[in-house]
């Protein structure tokens, strides 16, 4: 039987989180892990992480687009950076920052040829020379391993790439809007999402919303059920900033989305063609690991493990893990998953 004093301890706790939650905005303040900007461009900030004496090879973190780079640093415990900065090497993140209308010619050569090997040549540099390894999530693994395979110049020595989709047409949430497009050719879509400039953020964060339903409808019911628990509560939160901090994509870039991975599920036969060339998947010569989430429906398991086939150039490593499509990330079952398997590939990649 309960105490009368374990009875209002509870109580209070209820209280407590009740009042926090929403009156306060949350029942834990988000402390970021600390970092420097050491190169501010258009689309092309880099951070860094580590102090500035940590010496040896670069991790580069790369996050997807319409992704601020908070995913790569949810909240204490589900932090991704925080845990690589452990591994004693400098660490960075590029971030893409907020797309307008003005940036709506943007498109995945903007990335590719610019942006990315840019960024990768800078970190190397800062380091003398040295290889550059990095650690991608979702799409940033799709703008990675393009800029690898397009670029074989690049110090760029590894690629570890965690729920990037490959094989659209396993993507059950996708069937309906490629069956659509079979009808009308998919014009429709394509020249609304240019006249528009592209897709903005709050559409970005209601397709997200969309892939996990059952928990916006029932996300009343889970923080009243919740409000003893801290913890939890937390970790609800910090996936609403991370969503709620989405910004879009410019009109061009998801035009070729679209258009030419979703509809046409180029990457699945390997390749991307774009305005002047096609790029291979098959000349990525890097090191890969490709993790996918058990439970991803944005990236289904099979979806992302199609990685395998095409990226035939590169000694490919594939692992499954728990999670949803952030989860398999940054969850918390993922430092004791995930993040075992980066940590076991990027010491394997270091000593060659």
């Amino acid at each position: 039987m309960t105490s009368p004093l374990a009875r209002i301890d509870a109580a209070t706790r209820v209280a407590g989180n009740a009042w926090s939650h929403y009156i306060r905005g949350g029942v834990e303040t988000h402390r970021p892990v600390p970092s420097e900007v050491v190169h501010d461009a258009p689309h092309a900030t880099l951070r860094r992480y580590s102090d500035p004496a940590v010496t040896g090879e670069p991790i580069l973190l790369v996050p997807p687009l319409a992704v601020s780079i908070s995913c790569f640093d949810l909240r204490e415990g589900q932090s991704l950076a925080g845990f690589l900065l452990g591994l004693d090497r400098p660490l960075y993140v590029i971030d893409f920052g907020d797309i307008s209308f003005d940036d709506r010619r943007m498109g995945f050569e903007d990335w590719i040829d610019g942006i990315l090997p840019d960024t990768v040549e800078r970190v190397s540099a800062r380091h003398g020379g040295a290889p550059v390894d990095v650690v991608t999530w979702s799409l940033g693994g799709t703008l990675t391993l393009l800029t690898a395979a397009a670029h074989p110049e690049l110090p760029l020595r590894a690629i570890a790439a965690v729920g990037t989709p490959i094989d659209y047409s396993l993507i059950p949430y996708l069937a309906p809007i490629r069956t659509v497009a079979r009808v009308t050719g998919g014009r429709v879509l394509t020249s609304a999402f240019r006249a528009a400039g592209g897709l903005p953020g709050w559409a970005v964060r209601a397709s997200f919303k969309a892939t996990a339903l059952q928990r916006e409808i029932t996300k009343p019911w889970f923080v009243l059920r919740n409000l003893h628990d801290a913890d939890t509560l937390g970790r609800m939160e910090a996936v609403d900033r991370f969503i709620g901090a989405m910004p879009g994509y410019p009109g061009r870039l998801y035009a070729q989305l679209y258009d030419r991975i979703v509809l046409r599920n180029e990457l699945a036969r390997g390749r991307l063609t774009l305005r002047e060339r096609t790029v291979e998947l098959s000349d990525v010569t890097q090191q890969v690991l490709v993790v996918a989430g058990a439970s991803d429906v944005i990236a289904p398991v099979a979806c992302v493990q199609a990685a395998t086939a095409v990226l035939t150039g590169a000694d490919v490593r594939f692992e499954t893990a728990p999670g949803s499509h952030l989860g398999v990330l940054t969850g918390p079952d993922a430092r004791d998953t995930t993040w075992v398997h980066l940590e076991e590939f990027l010491a394997k990649v270091a000593v060659g």
